[in-house]
Order: C-alpha cells, then structure tokens, then sequence
C-alpha cells in the first residue's frame, strides 16, 4: 500500500515551532494549493491543507520559510480525531512532511515588519521575490 502526497504551494501563514515534552521540534503550517481548473463564481481558486513536519525538517521550516513562500512538500497523509472544547467530535486529515522545500527567494519588502533572524541572514539584496509565473528554478543567476 501506498500514503504519499506531493504538494507545491504557498505558506497562507508563518509556521508555528513548538517543542514536545520529550525535546522533539514540531512545526505546523498550511499552505495553499492553486487549483488547475478555473472554479465557479463563489468558490475558492485553491485547496488548503495542514501541514505537520518534525526534528530538522520543522527546523528548517521555521527559520527558513514565512508567510507567501513557494514550497515544496513531500509526505504522508495521517487522519486523527479528538474531541473539541465544546465536546465534540472532530476528523483532521493532514499532511505529515518529510521532506519541505522553498522554491522562491525569501521577499525583502521593506513594510514586511521585523524579519526573522536567521531568514534575515539568507536574504538576497536581489530585491523582492518573482512571482511565480516568472519564476524559473532551472535557471542560471
């Protein structure tokens, strides 16, 4: 049997870091999938999923990618239920990640707010990042 998902979109939110009781790094994060097919008026022209990574990858997640970066996730689909504060019953699919990767130059926009420390020393003085219709991974610099 097979559970492998590979999704590129981007982050819809800054990934959140947290560490278990045990010392395991665990970030979570949702990013946004646009869909091929034009979609009706009133729906969404993207799919959103949840997304779990852990020890280096959630390390990397959280001090190299924020909010509107272009990634790439490789992993595993995991369902789970709990029950909510007001006693109910709830279902979560999410993508559990192996593997996640940036695909895009971090953004330097100058109203951008206080950047990351470590994102801040891997910024370019290239300028803002290319929209994804420009951009081209297989290209020189």
């Amino acid at each position: 049997m097979v559970n492998r998902v590979v999704l590129i979109g981007r982050l819809t939110r800054d990934p959140e870091l947290r560490t278990t009781n045990s010392g395991k790094s665990v970030v979570e994060f949702s990013i946004a999938v646009q869909k091929k097919i034009k979609p009706q008026e009133g729906q969404s022209d993207a799919d959103f999923f949840r997304v779990k990574a852990w020890n280096q990858t959630a390390e990397y997640v959280s001090t190299y990618l924020t909010k509107g970066r272009l990634v790439a996730v490789d992993g595993r689909l995991e369902s789970r239920k709990y029950t909510d504060k007001d006693g109910n019953n709830r279902e979560v699919i999410e993508v559990i990640a192996d593997n996640v990767n940036g695909l895009d130059r971090p953004r330097d926009d100058a109203g951008e707010g206080t950047p990351r420390p470590a994102a801040a020393a891997t910024r370019s003085s290239g300028g803002a990042a290319p929209s994804a219709e420009e951009y081209d991974p297989f290209a020189d610099e």
